[in-house]
């Protein structure tokens, strides 16, 4: 658990601020915008944020730590989730700064900023905390399938790639819910998911054979709910994150699947050789993965109309409907009311 209350955070993107290269950034800016005081990245400083990433009016860019310390931050916080995880070399100079200016640090990354000697004795010294929200609990179990059991109807959001919208679709689904009186609850399975729910647990650094125990873990906690949209990790057709996705349907055992897809991509992320595979097949492959286990069926497909006018964006989720006979829309531009209306009729 990280407490997500009265933060003022400042935010490390240096020279990678734009919605993909720091979407744990642009996710905070977007559902955690008052925690903000600052953006630190050399290479905008000055510049509007809200004219760079869409949002974030007022937020200001900052180019050093110390810049920012007149608006009093408490933390600063790595925005990025660079492939791999690594923390680049020339960003230790602004961990190291926010130390010495008693920042705590709170980082996504795979490789552990609390691992490092220097870091962990700046923050003993001055009483700060490291937060490596990466870092899984111990003692998790392997998966058992118990997730069937719990009542609680469960909405897991899958893509066609990876980095295409799955966090911020759970998320939408799971605030339209509450506001339609919905006992609902955003499970929150990688890191900038953590940050902004505050709970979770980040599949993607847990050892393979704990995968669905851990995804299973997150259901069994959640049980007393009636509604949980799941936040999905990977995609079954990518060669690098393939296996997370598949621990993560595995241990959830969803009863209902939103499906993920960037209609301007065409090639998967990070491998250009290989085309991202018609919707329909994926659908498919996802249905028959839980089919072992139980009925599973794909209910609507949450389309990021990234870089798409208005327009074009209409046209594209009228031809999606008319193509895969199942309600789309993009969550961000028109919210999620078709997929609210298929899953209010499927809950306990």
């Amino acid at each position: 658990m990280i407490s997500t209350s009265k933060r003022r955070l400042v935010i490390l993107t240096e020279g990678k601020l734009d919605i993909h290269s720091a979407k744990t950034a642009v996710s905070i800016v977007r559902y955690c915008k008052d925690d903000v005081v600052a953006i630190i990245d050399l290479y905008n400083a000055g510049k509007d944020l809200e004219s760079i990433i869409g949002i974030g009016k007022d937020i200001p860019i900052f180019s050093t730590v110390k810049e920012t310390l007149h608006l009093k931050p408490d933390s600063l916080l790595i925005g990025i989730a660079p492939l791999g995880g690594v923390l680049p070399i020339e960003w230790q100079v602004h961990i190291r700064d926010a130390l010495q200016n008693k920042l705590n640090v709170i980082s996504g990354l795979h490789t552990y900023i609390s691992d490092d000697l220097e870091f962990s004795k700046l923050a003993q010294e001055n009483q700060l905390n490291i937060y490596d929200v990466r870092k899984p609990p111990e003692k998790l179990p392997i998966g058992t399938g118990k997730a069937k059991e719990v009542k609680a109807f469960r909405v897991l959001t899958v893509g066609t790639d990876c980095n295409i919208g799955k966090m911020v679709t759970a998320i939408e689904i799971a605030n339209a819910a509450k506001k339609r009186d919905i006992d609902a609850c955003f499970v929150a399975t990688g890191q900038t998911g953590i940050l902004i729910e505050g709970s979770g647990i980040a599949i993607d650094h847990v050892l393979s054979d704990f995968i669905s125990g851990a995804t299973e873990k997150l259901i069994l906690d959640r049980a007393q709910y009636n509604l949980l949209c799941i936040e999905g990790q990977g995609a079954v057709i990518h060669p690098a994150y393939s296996g997370v996705n598949v621990g993560l349907l595995h241990g959830a055992l969803p009863q209902g699947i939103i499906m993920c897809h960037q209609p301007t991509r065409k090639t998967l992320r990070h491998f250009e050789n290989f085309p991202i595979l018609p919707i329909q097949h994926i659908i498919e492959l996802y249905e028959k993965l839980v089919q072992p286990f139980q009925s599973c069926k794909v209910l609507g497909i949450s389309l990021n109309c990234y870089g798409m006018s208005d327009e074009e964006a209409l046209r594209e989720i009228e031809k999606t409907e008319r193509e895969i006979k199942l309600p789309a829309t993009d969550p961000i531009r028109f919210g999620v009311d078709k997929f609210l209306e298929v899953i209010q009729l499927l809950l306990p």
